[in-house]
């Protein structure tokens, strides 16, 4: 099993940055997909990014290119969330998962088998 610890949240004002961390447990990190989630006032959870197994691949929902990164460290099981150029359309709970894949991301919810317990972000105008 894998347990994830989320930090980083907080309040920010419209343009600046933020920077997510998720900590995870386990001897077998670096063989998980990670992914950060969202879900924002009123709405469902929503797909942020993904990052492969050994960090060689990414992928962004459209809102969000250029903006966020995603990378992680396997050496010290972490994976993090560079947010920049925040707007309030941003603000959400943030949630870090991992899935047992290797090679590939996805954007399904259901294909993730841990979760963090989320971090609030809110962006002010």
């Amino acid at each position: 099993q894998v347990q994830l610890v989320e930090s980083g949240g907080g309040l920010v004002q419209a343009g600046g940055s933020l920077r997510l961390s998720c900590a995870a447990s386990g001897r077998t990190f670096s063989r998980y997909t990670m992914g950060w989630f969202r879900q924002a006032p009123g709405k469902e959870r929503e797909f942020v990014a993904a990052i492969t197994a050994s960090g060689g691949g990414t992928y962004y929902t459209d809102s969000v290119k250029g903006r966020f990164t995603i990378s992680r460290d396997n050496a010290k099981n972490t994976v993090y969330l560079q947010m920049n150029s925040l707007g309030p359309e941003d603000t959400a709970v943030y949630y870090c998962a991992c899935a047992a894949l290797r090679g590939v991301v996805t954007t399904q919810s259901w294909q993730y088998d841990y979760w963090g317990q989320g971090t609030q972000v809110t962006v002010s105008s």
